[in-house]
């Protein structure tokens, strides 16, 4: 069985940061994976940071339309969207687990993606919160 990958926003934001080096090339590497595999997902929220990570966030910001020419090639991957059950079921894995809100958030869109991995560099690796397996690509 292969793993249906949730990615977070930092290891896209790595995969297109020019001055990235090794870690632009780890991000790169894996995300040329699951776009081969096709397990890749992720959630409106993601993509939403992504673009504005591009945008406003890097010393040398990327254009707004390469910025949204980015986020419409992510688009063709499977993207949980945030539903209002989404945001309580986040207050309580925020709760249960200890991590920041937007982190549960993450949690849950996985979850709703049926992912059975999350790549991220925000939340805690080695950890299996509500049945996924955190891992920081990274260490």
């Amino acid at each position: 069985m292969t793993d249906t990958i949730f990615v977070d926003t930092t290891i896209l934001v790595c995969a297109h940061d020019l001055d990235g080096g090794e870690r632009r090339a780890i991000a790169e590497q894996i995300l040329r994976q699951l776009w081969h595999d096709e397990t890749g997902v992720l959630s409106a929220f993601v993509l939403q940071e992504f673009y504005e990570a591009l945008t406003r966030g890097n010393a040398s910001p990327v254009p707004r339309r390469a910025a949204r020419d980015l986020v419409d090639a992510y688009r063709v991957w499977p993207v949980a969207a945030v539903e209002p059950g989404d945001i309580l079921a986040a207050s309580e894995i925020e709760e249960r687990h200890r991590l920041s809100f937007r982190d549960a958030m993450v949690v849950v869109a996985a979850r709703k993606s049926r992912a059975t991995v999350l790549l991220s560099e925000q939340i805690q690796p080695a950890r299996h919160i509500t049945g996924l397996a955190v891992r920081n690509p990274f260490l």
